[in-house]
């Protein structure tokens, strides 16, 4: 089987006066089928001249080596059998130059944490371009239900692993998974070139109404604005929750802001914080198409 990927050619088709079109050159060399291929020509409206070779016992010429082209892609390109080579060319030539530009960056944004002190020991693995699976493990069962919602809701593929002195209490094993974590996305997110940056969300959870708003800044900071009627959800204290959040906006360098503006359950208050900045991190992270290649900053830099 043939595989036709554009942008395949590297010149413009001209037309021969009996009507068969030269083939255009190839970039990179690719055989196709039994033929080797054009050189590609530095000048792209000068015409080809030379084939480096073509199909034995099937005549001669570029007008047929260009025919052969041409059957052979039309599949490809899911058209009509008719189609005639200046249109099949000037396709290519139009696919070529509205492919989108593809950056390391955006195909490898992961990152992995080792961080080990003599409270905790943790392994993070986080991919931001992921589908929200998760895998947590720190020994604090609801800590690890708010770390799923943060991991699914957001689609950032998270692995946490953390051994801590949960016998003193569970401070030390929430606060320095928050640090693991922002450090985490600030690796993967490398330059932040492309980044949306920007992005808040309202989230409701019954009769819960909860505020995520953050910028990809470089400078980190929290406003956290949430009260608690219980000192406890499960065996987790809910003084932990502003804790962790101060942790990772600080190593993620970003500035956050969590509002709660009622609520009337304790565990939905804590859900709807981290599902809300699982949002707006989603959209934050993501790749703006239109700026792929900018730092979304005026001074350059985040």
């Amino acid at each position: 089987h043939t595989r036709l990927t554009p942008p395949l050619f590297a010149c413009r088709p001209p037309v021969r006066s009996d009507g068969h079109e030269y083939a255009a050159g190839f970039a990179g060399g690719d055989k196709m089928d039994r033929f080797s291929c054009v050189k590609a020509d530095p000048h792209p409206h000068s015409l080809p001249t030379r084939v480096a070779s073509r199909p034995s016992g099937e005549g001669s010429g570029v007008g047929v080596f260009s025919r052969r082209i041409c059957e052979m892609v039309r599949p490809a390109l899911k058209l009509p059998s008719t189609t005639p080579g200046n249109a099949i060319f000037m396709r290519l030539r139009l696919s070529a130059r509205t492919a989108p530009t593809i950056r390391k960056s955006q195909i490898m944004r992961t990152a992995q944490i080792a961080r080990k002190t003599n409270e905790t020991e943790i392994k993070v693995s986080i991919n931001l371009d992921g589908t929200g699976a998760h895998a947590m493990a720190t020994g604090v069962g609801f800590f690890d239900h708010m770390l799923d919602q943060l991991s699914r809701h957001s689609l950032i593929d998270m692995d946490v692993a953390c051994s801590g002195d949960l016998h003193i209490d569970f401070h030390h094993t929430v606060e320095d998974v928050g640090i693991a974590l922002g450090q985490a996305v600030s690796q993967a997110l490398g330059d932040k070139k492309g980044i949306r940056r920007y992005a808040s969300a309202d989230l409701p959870m019954d009769g819960t109404l909860t505020r995520a708003a953050l910028d990809v800044s470089g400078r980190p900071f929290l406003v956290f604005r949430a009260e608690f009627s219980r000192d406890k959800i499960g065996e987790m204290d809910t003084e932990l929750f502003r804790e962790f959040f101060q942790a990772f906006a600080s190593n993620a360098g970003i500035t956050l802001h969590i509002e709660n503006f009622y609520t009337d359950n304790n565990h939905h208050l804590a859900e709807s914080m981290f599902k809300a900045v699982a949002r707006a991190l989603r959209q934050a992270v993501e790749i703006d198409s239109r700026a792929a290649d900018r730092v979304p900053s005026t001074k350059g830099t985040l």
